[in-house]
């Protein structure tokens, strides 16, 4: 069974309205991030939890 994303971290998170403006806000990022589409507002969210997923890594090149 998925976990269901609770209401108040949907609210808190920045939301992507496609899954490649998430992808490459989390390469641009300083920490491994995945992409996920979220069950409440539909939209793309970005987590640091990657265990037994596949992470986005970070562009080493936009340093």
């Amino acid at each position: 069974m998925a976990m269901r994303t609770r209401l108040s971290i949907c609210r808190r998170k920045a939301r992507f309205a496609s899954e490649e403006e998430a992808v490459q806000a989390a390469r641009g990022a300083s920490v491994v991030l995945r992409s996920y589409r979220c069950d409440r507002c539909g939209r793309y969210h970005l987590t640091s939890r990657t265990k037994g997923k596949r992470p986005i890594l970070p562009d080493p090149n936009l340093r």
